[in-house]
C-alpha cells in the first residue's frame, strides 16, 4: 500500500497515469480501464487529492523509463484504491513561479513543493550533524528561559506583559547570553543549545524577528580552543551533509585587515578584487574631494579596479553611483583605461584634470592597470568608504560573474571593543557588553576605549557571518569598567544585570563561546536566496505572518486582565 498526494494526473489514450507524491518522492501509478470502477474513480481525481492504493509494482515498459525520478524505472499497476480526501484547486501549481506573499499565505502548500521540502530536510540534517558532534564531544544540551528579563544587548526586545504582576514585563531573549555564562559559573563546562532568539529590528533577506542559533559555551578555554573545536564541528557538518572536505585550516585575518582590504567584516574571499589604499598619493592634489579625506585620520581614499570592463556602459556607472549612495557615498569617481600603452593619454575620466602626471603615473603602477580596466574611487570617512566600496565590490562581482565556485571559510578576529555612536554620543559595544578586552587592565581600558580590541571572533562563509563569539569577561571589576565606558552607571547596572554581577563574585571561571546562525548556514548550503526559504513558517519583511494573520489585535478582556490600554499611533 502507498498513500500520498496527487502530484499530477495524465490521461493517455484511455490509460490514466497519476504521479503520487509523499515526503520520500514520487511514484507513477497506472489505472487500467479494464478495472471499470477503479478507473471511474481515477477519472474524478484531481491535483492534491489524498489517495491510498495497492497494486503490483512492475518495471516500466522499454522507452518509458524516467531517469529524472528515483523511482523512474518502476510503476505501480493499481488494483485497489480510495480517495481519502479531496482538495480545492490550489492557488498555485507546484511547478509555477509564484509571488512570495501567496506562498507564505498558503505555506502548507508551499512546503509540499520539492525544493522547499528538500530545504527543510537539509535543515534537519544540519541540526542533527551539529548535535551529533557536540554530544560526542561531551557537551551538555541545556535549555534556558524564553520568558526572561529585558537587558540591553544591541537590538530592541520583544516585551511580554505579566498578568500576575501588572505593569511589569518579561522580554523574549535576544540570545541566551547571560544564562549560558551563568551555566559556566554553575560548573557545566561544556554547554550547547539549539535556541530560539527574538529581536525586534528591521528585516532583510538573512534576518528574521525570530531565528534559530546554535549556542555554545565552554570553560577554561582561550580563543584558539574555541576556534579549533568549532572549526572541526563545521568541517564535520559539511562532510556529513554535502560530502565536502575542508582539508586546510580556515584562513584568518584581523578585523582591521578585513575592513582595509574588503571594506567588510564578513568578506567573501572568493572574489579576487580588493580595496586598494591611495590616500598617501592624494594628500597634495588640488582635488579637495580627495585631498580632504586623504589628510584626515578618520577618513580614507581607496580604489576598486574592475578588470576587462571596457564594455561597461555609462548607464552602468551611473547605476553604481546610485548604488553606493545607499551607503552614504556622495559620488563615485572613476577612471577608464582605453589604451595603457599611451600612458595618461590612454585614460578617460572627468577627474584627470585635477590630478598631476606624477600622481596618475603612480596610480597606474600601484593599481597595475591594463587595457579595459575601470577604477572606482571612494573618498570620505572610513566607515562610508568601507561600506560603499565593500558593497560595490560584491555587486560588481555578481554583475560580472566574478565570484568563484566553492566554499571560502574565514575567521575574523581582533574586533574593536567599542564603536562611537554618533547619534547617542556615547560608546557602544561592538559585540556585546560581556566580551573580554585583550587589554586586561580595567583602568587602561577606560583611558583609551577608542583603540581597545576585544577577544571577539566571527566565522565567515562566502561573505556571510555564520557564527560570532568571544572570550567573556569573568571579573566583576572588568565588567563594571566596561559598563562604565558604555555609560551604564552602577544603579542601572544593578537594576538590569544585578543577578549576573552578583554571580561573578562567586568564583567565575574563564570562559568563552560562540553562536552560529542555523538559518544562514542552511540558506548557504541549499543555495537559497533568503532564510525565509529554509524556515518552515517565516515572517515577512514587515515581521508579519501571512498564514495566521499575526500580529493581530488583542481583545478588550485580555487587555483589561493585563492592565493595558492601547493608544493608536497618529
Amino acid at each position: 500500500m502507498v498513500s500520498g498526494w496527487v502530484h499530477r494526473r495524465r490521461d493517455h489514450g484511455g490509460v490514466i497515469f497519476i504521479d503520487l507524491r509523499d515526503v520520500s518522492g514520487i511514484l507513477q501509478l497506472v489505472f487500467d480501464p479494464e478495472n471499470q470502477d477503479l478507473f471511474s474513480t481515477a477519472e474524478k481525481i484531481r491535483s492534491e487529492f489524498v489517495i491510498s492504493v495497492t497494486g503490483i509494482l512492475r518495471e516500466r515498459p522499454q522507452g518509458t523509463i524516467n531517469d529524472q525520478m528515483k523511482t523512474g524505472e518502476v510503476e505501480l499497476l493499481v488494483e485497489k484504491g480510495e480517495v481519502l480526501n479531496i482538495s480545492k484547486t490550489p492557488p498555485f501549481h507546484h511547478d509555477e513561479a509564484t509571488n512570495e506573499d501567496i506562498r507564505l499565505k498558503y505555506r502548507y502548500l508551499d512546503l509540499r513543493r520539492e525544493d522547499m521540502s528538500n530545504n527543510i530536510k537539509v535543515r534537519h540534517e544540519v541540526t542533527k550533524s551539529l548535535r551529533d558532534y557536540l554530544n560526542k564531544a561531551s557537551y551538555f544540551e541545556i535549555e534556558t528561559p524564553i520568558l526572561t528579563k529585558a537587558t540591553p544587548e544591541g537590538a530592541r526586545d520583544y516585551l511580554v506583559p505579566s498578568r500576575t504582576q501588572q505593569g511589569n514585563f518579561f522580554a523574549l531573549p535576544q540570545s541566551p547570553q547571560l544564562f549560558k555564562q551563568l551555566l559556566m559559573m554553575s560548573g557545566f563546562d561544556r554547554y550547547y543549545q539549539i535556541a530560539r532568539c527574538f529581536r525586534d529590528e528591521d528585516l532583510r533577506a538573512d534576518r528574521q524577528p525570530e531565528f534559530t542559533q546554535l549556542d555554545v559555551e565552554m570553560s577554561f578555554v582561550d580563543q584558539e580552543d574555541v576556534k579549533s573545536q568549532m572549526e572541526s564541528m563545521v568541517k564535520e557538518l559539511f562532510k556529513s551533509v554535502l560530502n565536502i572536505d575542508f582539508e586546510n585550516q580556515f584562513s584568518q585575518i584581523t578585523h582591521a585587515e578585513a575592513m582595509e582590504r574588503f571594506g567588510s567584516d564578513s568578506p567573501h574571499t572568493g572574489i579576487d578584487m580588493e580595496l586598494i589604499e591611495v590616500s598617501d598619493l592624494m594628500k597634495e592634489v588640488e582635488f579637495k574631494v580627495f585631498s580632504g579625506p586623504a589628510n584626515d585620520d578618520d577618513s580614507r581614499v581607496a580604489c576598486l579596479v574592475l578588470n576587462d570592463s571596457s564594455d561597461m556602459s555609462r548607464k552602468q556607472i551611473d547605476d553604481y553611483t546610485d548604488f553606493v549612495s545607499n551607503y552614504g557615498a556622495k559620488g563615485l569617481a572613476y577612471i577608464r583605461v582605453n589604451d595603457i600603452g599611451k600612458g595618461i593619454d590612454g585614460l578617460q575620466s572627468p577627474i584627470l584634470k585635477f590630478l598631476n602626471d606624477s600622481v596618475i603615473n603612480q596610480l597606474i603602477e600601484r593599481l597595475s592597470l591594463g587595457n579595459g580596466d575601470t577604477v572606482f574611487f571612494g573618498a570620505d570617512k572610513k566607515d562610508i568608504v568601507n561600506a560603499s566600496l565593500g558593497a560595490l565590490r560584491v555587486k560588481m562581482a555578481e554583475d560580472f560573474n566574478l565570484i568563484k565556485d566553492g566554499w571560502f571559510p574565514l575567521w575574523v578576529t581582533d574586533f574593536p571593543m567599542f564603536h562611537w555612536d554618533e547619534r547617542e554620543k556615547r560608546w557602544s559595544a561592538e559585540h556585546h557588553p560581556f566580551t573580554s578586552p585583550i587589554n586586561s587592565d580595567p583602568e587602561e581600558l577606560k583611558k583609551n576605549p577608542k583603540d581597545a580590541l576585544s577577544k571577539g571572533y566571527d566565522m565567515v562563509l562566502n561573505g556571510h557571518e555564520i557564527g560570532g563569539g568571544s572570550i567573556r569577561i569573568h571579573s566583576e571589576t572588568m565588567q563594571q569598567a566596561v559598563f562604565s565606558i558604555l555609560g551604564i552607571g552602577e544603579e542601572e547596572a544593578s537594576e538590569k544585570f544585578g543577578f549576573f554581577l552578583e554571580a561573578l563574585k562567586y568564583g567565575c571561571p574563564p570562559h568563552g563561546g560562540i553562536a552560529f546562525g542555523i538559518d544562514r548556514i542552511v540558506m548557504l548550503i541549499t543555495g537559497s536566496s533568503s532564510i525565509r526559504d529554509v524556515i518552515a513558517f517565516p515572517k515577512t519583511q514587515t515581521a508579519s505572518c501571512l498564514l495566521t494573520d499575526a500580529p493581530s489585535h488583542a481583545g478588550k478582556d485580555q487587555l483589561n486582565e493585563l492592565g493595558i490600554s492601547v493608544k493608536k499611533k497618529n
